[in-house]
């Protein structure tokens, strides 16, 4: 469809079977319009700037959708709320994470929604997924690729390729 956007969502999950709920978030995603094109691999990381709490599984996909930003927000807010998703501790641990980091090349800023992700740039978790996803692909209001931006982002926290096998 022509209207549809490209965009970039992050997922993250650090409670009970990390993987699994990844993989859950992504088939919820597809039920409600948001069709995955790519994925990254899959990362293990260490939580940054929030407490003691078990270290990350992350991911980012590439989707199109129709859906338009602040629609595709609440779709993502209810797939986490379906998912077991509470919000009780901030930066605290979750069963699930989706963060929009782009959508298209829209520079969105409410008091609801800002995209491109406000910490997109600081965030190591998140560029080493995406910038395996889309090196060259520019940030539309720093204009850096993603490979630049994790090159010198000064986020210095732990992020390796996550093995199933241990």
């Amino acid at each position: 469809m022509a209207n549809e956007k490209i965009v970039y969502i992050a997922l993250g999950s650090n409670l009970g079977d990390r993987a699994a709920m990844l993989a859950r978030a992504e088939q919820a995603m597809g039920d409600a319009g948001v069709r995955v094109l790519r994925r990254s691999s899959l990362y293990t990381t260490e939580p940054v700037d929030a407490p003691p709490q078990p270290w990350f599984l992350n991911s980012v996909v590439e989707a199109e959708t129709s859906l338009m930003p602040v629609q595709l927000l609440h779709v993502l807010a209810g797939i986490e709320r379906g998912l077991g998703r509470r919000r009780i501790t901030p930066r605290g641990p979750r069963t699930l994470d989706l963060d929009i980091l782009l959508y298209g090349s829209s520079v969105i800023k409410t008091p609801e929604l800002q995209v491109p992700h406000p910490g997109l740039q600081n965030r190591r978790f998140v560029l080493a997924p995406l910038a395996e996803l889309a090196p060259g692909l520019r940030h539309p209001v720093l204009h850096k690729s993603i490979a630049e931006l994790l090159a010198n982002t000064t986020d210095q926290g732990k992020i390796r390729r996550w093995d199933p096998a241990g």
